[in-house]
């Protein structure tokens, strides 16, 4: 497989990734002075929290913007000594259409989460553009422009994916531990943890598109996690 040579965060002449980027750029502008909080920050303060408490959901109104047609449902998630898995649903009651388990350990998104600004980009090296950008299986993964490595697109889910979107069906946003399948997967691979957020879809090119985590009303939260999807040629 041929290695991906630059992180489209250091190649600002691609027109698909540079008009997100903007997009990106005009958000950030309009939160930087705000206060902290909200669901990014809760799941900052997951490596606290203990198998006692089994879910964490937000209190408080959900804005209008929210339940639009327009948002998406993106979860994070995955065993605190395994690696991160992203979902992205159009309907939280309905099959993801999208599932890939991240070349990134738990306790590497948590070092990047840090930086208070996530920017995670899978770049796909396909040389054909006759499935659609999210229909792509074989990606590389960069978070705030470092590269993890590859991964590929799910055609099934595994029992573990199953479970965590069987589990949160009825949550629409929140951070939090959920039971694991069995106790011996929990002793060996920790917690099952996740994030669960409400996305704004913007389409760049047919090439292109970004998630970017929409807070919820109140929440303050100056802290800012897009996803970017980019298909180089």
């Amino acid at each position: 497989m041929p290695p991906i040579h630059s992180s489209p965060f250091h190649q600002m002449e691609n027109q698909a990734f540079a008009s997100l980027l903007q997009h990106t750029t005009n958000r950030e502008k309009r939160s930087k002075n705000r206060g902290s909080g909200g669901i990014f920050r809760m799941f900052k303060l997951l490596p606290m929290l203990t198998s006692g408490c089994k879910m964490v959901t937000l209190l408080g109104r959900s804005r209008k913007q929210l339940l639009t047609d327009h948002a998406t449902t993106g979860t994070l998630f995955g065993h605190r000594r395994g690696r991160v898995s992203l979902a992205i649903q159009e309907d939280p009651h309905r099959l993801p259409i999208f599932v890939i388990e991240l070349p990134m350990s738990s306790m590497a998104f948590q070092k990047e989460m840090a930086s208070d600004i996530v920017r995670l980009s899978l770049e796909s090296e396909t040389k054909t553009n006759k499935k659609k950008v999210l229909e792509e299986f074989v990606w590389g993964v960069y978070c705030n422009g470092r590269k993890y490595g590859y991964s590929i697109r799910r055609k099934q889910m595994t029992d573990d994916e199953l479970h965590v979107m069987q589990s949160l069906r009825g949550v629409s946003m929140g951070a939090g531990v959920l039971p694991g399948l069995s106790e011996q997967e929990t002793t060996v691979d920790g917690e099952l943890t996740y994030m669960r957020a409400r996305f704004e879809r913007v389409v760049g090119t047919k090439d292109s598109e970004a998630f970017h985590m929409i807070n919820p009303e109140g929440a303050g939260d100056g802290q800012e996690l897009s996803i970017f999807f980019v298909r180089v040629h």
